[in-house]
């Protein structure tokens, strides 16, 4: 193995009638904290100390493989990872292995996916790895020829002379693992030498997934004997089991062989999940109360408006745009239902999921099993999706319950109905907004916050305790309101502003869902400066354009409007929308047009919500040094769909503690028939020498922009997201059994 041991680094359209100019008489806002460092530079700061650890392999056959210590989600994080490698090693993309590491406690805070921050944090440690690989087989081939490394060069897997001589990887291989280099200085690549990065790759494991040969943790045959495992659950969130009324007849089942008390469930292991499924229906089970049995959304909703902060500012001399906006609870389900393999026995044992954060699984589920984290071994599997799911151990947590109490292997899958039940939910929050504006100037924008608690217990919160002292975050602050204030800062010179968290802890399971807090809070912002620019008076692309902060935004936003056509004659009932953000070291602009003509609100689509229709986006981004635009796009795109579903159709139903939701049929994330008829992504030209993140860039002006088209047709701010929470389209399951007879009539009932 060549491994990194020191980190030592190196280092036209009808918008244009539009006045370009900027307000000179704008009020300056100060700087908020995520304008100097932010929750990427704080995740970078715990990273650091581990850096060193990360190496690459260079195999025999002249390949190189990374094991990357963060999970694979359908990002695409695993070919921009590769494509890294590829480019400082001069190495044919298709010649690098990267896979997914297992947990490794020593890199302590180096192995936890999340805040868009991935490739930002790897990207210089991954380099420099890759580069000292690649000096370690100069220096090899140097020794072979008695030629110093200042005389050689590498090219498509080979090191060459300038007399001619070449040796291919492959054969310097194993004599360059012999010597480890202990200390080194190494030049990385400067971005105008770079033939690989920037430039668009498909996936490198697009082949597998197309072809349905990429392996998900319920495809592996890993364990002998492992056998399909399912949970019978509650009719509330965090109910126990008490006792189970007739174990015997559940035994007695085909197929069943093992039936086990689980601290939130009773875990049923069968031949087939079929036969769980069956065994779950006919199961009879007395269970405590929940955490949160008989809440609503109207009494959560009525409980986050009294726990608002205070809006300070006084409204003497000035007049306000003042706004108060419900976002409902909504799901982070992926599409593939949690899972997980265990086999706990002996008082050792192994795991198999996606996991975020490795590290902290082990430990925790280690405790729970009454084992030390050693005798626990956590493998990381790729994941069918994860917008925030994964940074929690649930399902592995369960899996490895149930194998230690049955003594056998399991391989435990959620049901549908699980992942929308007892699954993790993005909480309810309310925003409270209050602009100030005087004399053709906002003086002051204060925005407060409510939200029910959000969950950072997965390791997070671990990491801003142990980056405390560095951060430039005052206060007793909560580990939410840590997060907030190095998430959150308005793009805007609105003068005065400040933006508040408030959470309230109602004994929901919660978690943080794609770009955490930013949808609600840019959301509310960009309604609220529609509606400034209206008082006064202005177009709203030039009224952003004039209190902007920095020319970065102004371009995005500038190119948008171009490519967008913003202000292009539209029929009536057809508005346009723009949204704005920069977060993660980022910047994105999107123009979106909506259709809310009758016809097209009240289409009818079986079993559906239909309402408005996105007809258009365009989407255009500054991700710094953009390292694979085609990866880059595809974020954007699904960005764009979570933006329209949280704005018009995507919401649980909270109704006596629990979501009336159980399944995809009943959760009307972006369909089809609501995607837009047409969109654009547009690609940046790098804007300095380092990739921002964008995993979930564009999930807050996606939001926003429908947001506010939507505003545009009603005239006024809407008061609750998204705008069709109000329609039940469907019957819900029953609470008991908890998972529903799987479907038989797929066939003749076509989606």
């Amino acid at each position: 193995m060549i491994a990194a041991p020191t980190l030592l680094v190196a280092a036209g359209g009808t918008w244009a009638a539009i006045d370009q100019g900027t307000a000179s008489a704008a009020i300056p806002s100060i700087p908020q904290v995520p304008d100097a460092f932010d929750l990427g530079d704080l995740q970078n700061l715990a990273a650091a100390p581990t850096s060193h650890l990360i190496a690459i392999q260079i195999n025999a056959d002249g390949t190189a493989s990374f094991a990357v210590p963060r999970a694979e989600v359908g990002q695409g994080m695993t070919t921009t990872i590769a494509m890294m490698i590829a480019e400082e090693l001069d190495l044919p993309l298709d010649m690098v292995d990267v896979t997914l590491a297992d947990a490794r406690p020593e890199l302590v805070y180096n192995q936890l996916t999340g805040g868009s921050n991935s490739i930002r944090s790897l990207y210089i440690p991954v380099r420099t790895a890759a580069a000292i690989a690649r000096l370690q087989l100069m220096l090899t081939a140097g020794k072979l020829w008695n030629l110093p490394v200042e005389q050689l060069s590498t090219v498509a897997g080979a090191v060459k002379s300038a007399s001619g001589l070449t040796a291919s990887y492959a054969s310097l291989a194993v004599p360059a693992a012999v010597s480890t280099l202990t200390s080194t200085s190494v030049l990385l690549k400067p971005a105008s030498k770079f033939t690989m990065l920037g430039t668009p790759q498909s996936r490198i494991d697009a082949h597998d997934i197309v072809t349905g040969q990429k392996k998900f943790a319920m495809d592996l045959d890993v364990v002998p004997g492992a056998m399909p495992t399912m949970v019978a659950r509650p009719p509330t969130i965090n109910g126990k089991p008490k006792s189970i009324e007739n174990l015997a007849e559940v035994l007695a089942l085909p197929g069943v062989t093992d039936v086990a008390k689980i601290t939130y469930g009773v875990a049923i292991r069968a031949e087939t999940f079929g036969q769980c499924i069956d065994a779950i229906r006919t199961i009879r089970v007395t269970w405590t109360g929940g955490t949160v049995d008989g809440e609503s959304d109207a009494s959560v909703e009525k409980k986050l408006k009294a726990a608002a902060l205070p809006l300070v500012v006084p409204n003497i001399l000035t007049k306000s745009v003042d706004a108060e906006i419900t976002f409902a609870f909504a799901s982070n389900a992926p599409l593939e239902p949690d899972c997980a393999i265990a086999d706990i026995r002996g008082g050792s044992g192994e795991i198999w999921s996606s996991l975020k954060i490795p590290i902290i699984a082990q430990e925790e589920i280690a405790l729970k099993l009454g084992m030390l984290p050693t005798a626990l071994k956590v493998h990381v599997t790729q994941g069918g999706g994860s917008f925030g799911r994964h940074l929690f151990y649930d399902v592995a947590m369960e899996a490895a319950e149930a194998s230690q109490k049955m003594g056998k292997p399991v391989k435990l899958s959620w049901t549908r109905t699980d992942d929308f039940r007892q699954g993790r939910t993005h909480p309810m929050s309310v925003s409270r907004v209050r602009a100030t504006y005087a004399i053709g100037n906002v003086v002051s924008y204060e925005q407060r916050h409510t939200s029910v608690r959000t969950d950072f217990t997965h390791g997070l919160g671990e990491i801003i305790t142990a980056t405390a002292a560095k951060a430039p975050i005052a206060g007793n602050l909560t580990f939410a309101e840590s997060i907030f204030t190095l998430s959150q800062a308005s793009p805007y010179n609105f003068g005065a502003t400040t933006q508040l968290l408030n959470e309230v802890d109602l004994g929901f399971n919660t978690g943080s869902m794609r770009n955490i807090y930013s949808p609600n809070v840019v959301a509310a912002r960009e309604l609220v400066v529609d509606e400034l620019a209206k008082r006064f008076g202005k177009d709203r692309l030039a009224f952003r354009r004039e209190f902007l902060k920095d020319d970065r935004i102004r371009k995005v936003l500038d190119k948008a409007a171009e490519v967008g056509e913003w202000g292009r004659s539209l029929p009536s009932g057809v508005t346009q929308g723009i949204g704005v953000h920069n977060e993660y070291r980022s910047a994105c602009a999107i123009i979106v047009e909506l259709d809310c003509r009758p016809e097209t609100v009240n289409r009818q689509i079986k079993d559906a919500v239909t309402g408005p229709r996105v007809t258009r986006a365009t989407i255009v981004v500054d991700a710094g040094l953009a390292l694979n635009p085609r990866g880059l796009e595809a974020q954007m795109i699904g960005a764009m769909n979570d933006g329209i579903a949280l704005a018009l159709t995507s919401s649980l139903h909270m109704k006596d503690g629990i979501p009336l939701e159980g399944s995809w049929d009943n959760y009307f994330y972006t369909r089809q028939w609501n995607t837009p008829l047409e969109m654009k992504v547009v690609v940046m030209p790098p804007t300095n020498g380092e990739p921002g993140g964008a995993g979930e860039l564009a999930t807050a002006p996606s939001f926003a922009a429908v947001a506010c088209a939507y505003g545009a047709f009603l005239g006024k701010i809407p008061t609750y997201f998204p705008i069709n929470h109000g329609t039940l389209s469907f019957e819900p399951y029953p609470l008991q059994p908890s998972s529903p007879q799987s479907p038989t009539d797929g066939l003749e009932n076509p989606l």
